[in-house]
């Protein structure tokens, strides 16, 4: 009702687009935003990682291994030098280093790790930039 009422329409049909966007994929979930500080996660680490061979199924083997692991919150391929970036969450210092020398690192086939631990978050946006159109 509170959408409906946002975008000018009666809630029937707004439920209706609504289900159609879900139906259709452009609407996957929902979420909450959880502070991660909250939860004891004070540590975000971005990790580019090089992997020895860039066959299919060594890329694939390597996104099933990262699949497995709650830490990481989100993995992209990259083109160029790194292969992928890890977006990691930890509790404290020694949680990652713990997770970096026997999970990450000791992976197979993974050549290199490069970390950079963030200082502070100035900008989060979910989703991407969108226009009024008529869904």
């Amino acid at each position: 009702v509170e959408l409906a009422n946002r975008v000018g329409l009666t809630a029937p049909p707004c439920l209706r687009r609504v289900r159609a966007l879900e139906e259709s994929g452009v609407i996957r979930a929902y979420h909450a935003e959880i502070d991660s500080g909250e939860l004891g996660f004070a540590i975000t680490v971005f990790a580019m990682v090089s992997l020895r061979s860039q066959a299919e199924s060594d890329l694939e083997a390597f996104e099933a291994h990262v699949a497995e692991l709650p830490e990481v919150r989100e993995c992209y391929m990259l083109n160029g030098e790194i292969d992928f970036i890890l977006k990691i969450v930890a509790r404290d210092l020694q949680s990652f280093q713990r997770f970096l020398t026997s999970k990450l690192t000791a992976a197979p086939n993974v050549s290199s790790v490069k970390t950079s631990l963030t200082i502070r978050r100035s900008k989060h946006l979910a989703g991407v930039p969108i226009e009024v159109t008529d869904y």
